[in-house]
This record gives C-alpha cells, structure tokens and sequence, in this order.
C-alpha cells in the first residue's frame, strides 16, 4: 500500500481561499504532481495528518478555546457565580471591631440617659432623647428656638429654669425634636432621629383624639362620616405646608429652600413629621387644652372653611332631641378649652358622654335586653367601677347612664339607624377608635424606650388591627348580645364577613363609653386587662 498526505489550507487562515482537489497520491511519480500557484501573500503549508500544526503568526485576535475546554468552563461559572452572588458592601471597619462596653459603662451610659431621669412623668421621660443634647443641638436652640416660641405664642425665657415638678421643664428639648425632621442635618445623629419619629408617632394620635372630641360637640347631630372629612380638610397631608405658612414656622423646617417653589412630594412628608411632632410635645407639657389653642390660634385651622366642609349627601331626619348645652349655640374651641367638670359631675367627660349618648336613649330604659344581656356585660367588664361619691343618689344615675350607654354600644345600625340616625353605636365608635390608638401608642412609648417610631407604628398597626379588636370581643362570648334588625341578625350572626367588622365597632364603641364615663385609665383597664390586646396574659388550657 503506497503511503499517502494529505494537503491542507491552514485552519488559521480562514481568509485564504485555497480549494484543493481530492488526496493526492504520493506514491505516483514526483512529474505528476500538479501543485496550485501559490498566494502572492502567505506559501502553502504542507502537513502530514499525524503531525501537528504550527504555531500561528503573532495576530491582534486572541486565541479562540473549544466549547468543551475546561478553562472556558471555569470561565463561564466564575462569571455566572458573580452575577448570582454579588459582592456584598462590607460595612466600615469601626462598627464591625468596636469592642463591647462593659458592664460599668453600659450601667452609667443608662443612668445618664434623659429616658431615666424622670419618674413622675414616664410618658414624658420616655419621648426625652436617649442620650443628652451636644454642643450642636444646643448651637440650634440658641440660634432658632426663640423664633419658634415667638411662632407658637409661648414665653421666650428658658424652659429648664422652671422646677422639676412641671413637665415644661423639658419644652425647649421636645420642641428642638420636632423640628429635627428626617430631611435636615440632624438626624444623622441617632438619638436625635429616634427622638422625632417618637415625638411624630405620638402627635399624630393627639390630633385625631383631639379633633374628634371636637366635631363629635361642635356637630351633635352629625355622623362620624362627614366628620373625617371635616379632620381631612383641616389636617390633610397637602393642606399642611399652608398650615405651616400660616405660623411663620417654613424657615425653621426649610432653612435653605423656598416652600413655595418645592414640589409637592419634597415638602409634604417633613411638614407631616415636624406638625405631628410639635403636637407630641405640646400635649406632653401643657396638655390637651394647648393643643387646641396652638391648633387654632397660631396655624389658624377654621373648622368653617370652604375646603373643609363634608360632600354633600342624603341626610336623615333626626328627629330625637339633643342635650341642651347643644340646643342653643354651636361650640367653639375655646368653649372646649374652657370647660371643667363640675366637681359632682356623674362622668369624667360629661359633655363629651352627653354629645354621643343622645337622650331619647332612655326610652329603652327596662327592655329585656336591659334585663337578660346588661348583667352579663357589665360582670364580664368589672362595672360598675367603684368611685367615691358624697352622695349616694349620684352612683345610682351613673349606673344608669352606664347601663344605657352600654346598650348603646350594642345597638347595630341596622336596628334603628333609618329612623333614629343617632341610635346607634357609631359616634361611640369614633371616639373609642381615637382613644384606643392613643392608650396603645403611649402604651408602647413606655415599653420600648430605645425604639425608633417606625418600628413603634408598625407594632401599633398589628396589635390593633381589626380583625383582633372583633376577635378579643369575640373570646369573651359578648357577640351575643349585639342587638341586630330581625331581617338581618341570621346573615350577621352567620356570615363572618359581616360579623367581624360589626364586633370590632362594638369593642371601640365600648371604649369610647369608657372614656366618656370613667376616663383614660378605664380604657387602659379594659385593653390590657379584661381583653388583653399585647395577648401577653396566660391562657386557660381546655382538656
């Protein structure tokens, strides 16, 4: 068998074209060898199939590897593995080294904290910064805080001269909070950041509560839902920056820009967090009255203005009779202001009781729901309270009053509503929502002193959800006793879609008749006492 080769075109060379003619015999005489007249550019390469090729000319082009190289697999995951697992930011070298403090330190960095300072006033002390004020904050508040005072209509002597039984004591720091939004310089520093978000989580509470003691007397006839209206358009996320204006505070909450000319998204945000705030710190050291001063007076809310008025809408006749402190004039906020209790009053908010307990409610006075649900309710919920009354015939009407009032708390809209648009449970419902998200809010400011108010809104948000507000109602078996149309009660008793919400305006209603009744702590009683809501009480285990 002759020997044969077989002449190739260099696979380097993709450009040449070089076509040969079939394997070419090379045991045939030298003289027949026919060979193509070579390029002008690049010789012919001669090899042998058994030999390898030699290394290409140095080129510009790298190197192609095979598909099923190990090197171009290797290759490939390296660059799949850095697109599925990116690089974490490692954080800076001083948060992840620094040392713990030992046990002595940390002890004196807790007494030295404001938070602790105080035991008179812990709702106070727990809103102070966690740690004291520097050289910085105290540069602000001598530069800014008079301006301020003067805006808001208070003294301009230093508020740490008064003594340590007034809780104004601490005006000049609360009030430094609320302007320290979380857009300024500032609230880098943590202690001043968790300071106003906790001041803003608290001050957002104290103007609803605030608002709706207000409709609920100014409008006695009103239901609650012209009303929240009534709060949107006074207090309303796009209507504060004007409400700012107005106090001539803009340049305290915007020291380098013009509110005028900032977008709606830039400014809205800062101006709900400083105007919550600065409501926080005032109830915290004047109390409610204040508040609706500084609402009306120095941000001029008019509860009559165009922009605040509800959307017109089918009203129902009421024909029932209201109290006569609300017969003959329409409230003020300084008639609110100005009220105090007589000191035989049967209730701790008098006219806010008589404002949603309408009078015509005596009717009722001796029905069998009085006879057969009324005693049941009333053990279940620790009532009455035990008071010290001078005069025996005064705890006899407050027990009275007590019992219509929780009647009314279970009377269902669907009862006597198109009839009687104020015999129902819903104006006790308004009032009991607002007080019920204030007690929690400085339920969780006592507890949780180092939490910022984000984390405090959220805890807030799922402790008093609805569903559990109905389903604490529900655990002590007072469903029952909700007094229903009788062409609706088998769909609300059977239907959880409407069971549920109905239960959870009864739980508020019940609320709202404790705070008209006995006051704020009556509402703290029943919310982390007879229903639990923290869900932190031991449980019954049922065999």
């Amino acid at each position: 068998m002759g020997f044969q080769t077989i002449i190739q075109p260099s696979s380097f060379y993709p450009d040449q074209k070089l076509f040969l003619s079939p394997p070419i015999d090379l045991s045939l005489p030298l003289f027949h060898l026919k060979f193509p007249k070579p390029s002008r550019h690049f010789p012919i390469q001669l090899s042998v199939a058994t030999n390898p090729p030699p290394p290409p000319p140095s080129s510009t082009q790298p190197q192609q590897v095979p598909p099923n190289s190990p090197q171009r697999l290797l290759k490939e995951l390296a660059q799949r593995k850095k697109t599925a697992f990116p690089k974490k930011k490692v954080p800076p070298r001083q948060f992840i080294l620094k040392p713990p403090l030992d046990d002595a330190k940390l002890t004196q960095r807790f007494l030295n904290s404001p938070q602790l300072s105080l035991k008179s006033f812990p709702l106070l002390s727990s809103c102070l910064p966690p740690s004291p004020l520097n050289n910085t904050d105290k540069t602000w508040i001598d530069e800014y805080l008079l301006e301020a005072k003067q805006a808001l209509g208070y003294p301009l002597q230093p508020s740490d001269q008064l003594g340590d039984d007034n809780p104004a004591k601490h005006f000049d720091t609360l009030l430094y909070l609320a302007f320290q939004h979380p857009a300024c310089e500032r609230t880098k520093a943590r202690h001043i950041r968790n300071g106003h978000s906790r001041l803003s989580f608290l001050g957002g509470y104290v103007i609803e509560l605030a608002l709706a003691e207000y409709f609920l007397q100014r409008y006695p006839r009103e239901s609650p839902g012209p009303m929240r209206e009534r709060v949107f358009g006074l207090i309303g996320k796009r209507f504060l920056p004007s409400r700012i204006k107005a106090a001539s505070l803009q340049n305290l909450v915007f020291p380098y820009d013009d509110i005028d000319k900032m977008l709606r998204k830039d400014k809205e945000p800062p101006v709900k967090s400083v105007f919550w705030a600065l409501f926080g710190a005032i109830f915290l050291c004047f109390g409610m009255p204040e508040v609706y001063r500084v609402m009306f007076e120095a941000f001029g809310l008019d509860p009559e203005d165009e922009s605040c008025q509800p959307k017109l809408r089918r009203q129902l006749e009421d024909v029932d009779y209201v109290s006569a402190e609300f017969e003959t004039r329409q409230l003020s906020w300084q008639d609110i202001v100005a009220y105090r209790p007589p000191p035989d009053a049967l209730f701790a908010h008098p006219r806010l009781f008589r404002a949603c307990v309408p009078p015509g409610m005596h009717r009722f006075r001796g029905n069998i729901w009085d006879f057969d649900s009324k005693p049941k309710i009333m053990e279940c919920l620790g009532y009455p309270r035990p008071t010290n009354d001078r005069i025996p015939e005064i705890t006899e009407a407050r027990n009275i009053e007590l019992g219509l009032g929780l009647q009314l708390c279970f009377l269902h809209p669907s009862k006597y509503k198109f009839e009687h648009p104020r015999f129902c449970f819903e104006r006790l419902e308004y009032v009991g929502q607002k007080i019920q998200d204030l007690v929690m809010a400085e339920r969780l400011l006592m507890k949780h002193l180092d939490a910022p108010g984000r984390w405090l809104h959220e805890k807030h948000r799922r402790l008093l959800m609805n569903k559990f507000c109905g389903r604490y109602l529900r655990d002590r078996h007072l469903h029952h006793h909700i007094i229903y149309d009788e062409t609706v009660q088998d769909r609300f008793e059977h239907n959880r879609k409407l069971r549920n919400p109905a239960t959870t305006a009864v739980q508020q209603a019940m609320h709202g008749l404790a705070y008209t009744v006995y006051g704020k702590p009556d509402v703290r009683r029943l919310m982390f006492e007879v229903f639990d809501f923290e869900q932190i009480q031991p449980k019954e285990v049922k065999n």
